[in-house]
């Protein structure tokens, strides 16, 4: 589990690195090798309908998995690039405030093969998941393949 400090420089690193994630206010409130919770109010966020809008749904859904797979990558110690190949978003209920998205992998004994196909091919692929949560109940649901290249 990364401390505050570590948590700060992983929030300030997706703000850089990943401009719209500052431009949604998202912040990381948990980061482990386990999983990821990014939290983002809704104010941002908002559609005509006064609800989360679905690209900000499915941009943070995608950003807590993509976030998950680079602490894991980092604490590894395996410099690459990763890049989503493809996702699936289904939206269960409407967000109305402030949400949060924690993500897991599917599959966690797919890891070390995964490492081992990045090493041996440069390329590896590899599931992660997420949820959108709010008011403590589960408003959507994303999964996601992504592609690490060596740096």
């Amino acid at each position: 589990m990364m401390d505050a400090a570590g948590i700060g420089a992983l929030e300030d690193y997706l703000h850089r690195q990943i401009p719209l994630s500052a431009a949604m206010q998202v912040s990381v409130r948990f980061a482990s090798a386990e999983s990821v919770v990014l939290h983002a109010p809704l104010e941002p966020n908002i559609n005509h309908k006064s609800t989360l809008f679905g690209g900000s749904a499915s941009a943070i859904a995608t950003l807590a998995a993509w976030t998950l797979l680079h602490v894991r990558l980092r604490a590894a110690e395996i410099p690459c690039h990763l890049v989503i190949q493809s996702n699936r978003m289904d939206y269960d209920r409407p967000v109305l405030g402030a949400f949060e998205a924690r993500a897991t992998l599917p599959d966690p004994d797919a890891w070390p093969g995964f490492l081992a196909m990045l090493v041996r091919r440069k390329r590896a692929r590899i599931e992660a998941q997420s949820v959108l949560l709010f008011d403590g109940e589960v408003a959507g649901r994303f999964e996601g393949r992504f592609v690490a290249l060596l740096a």
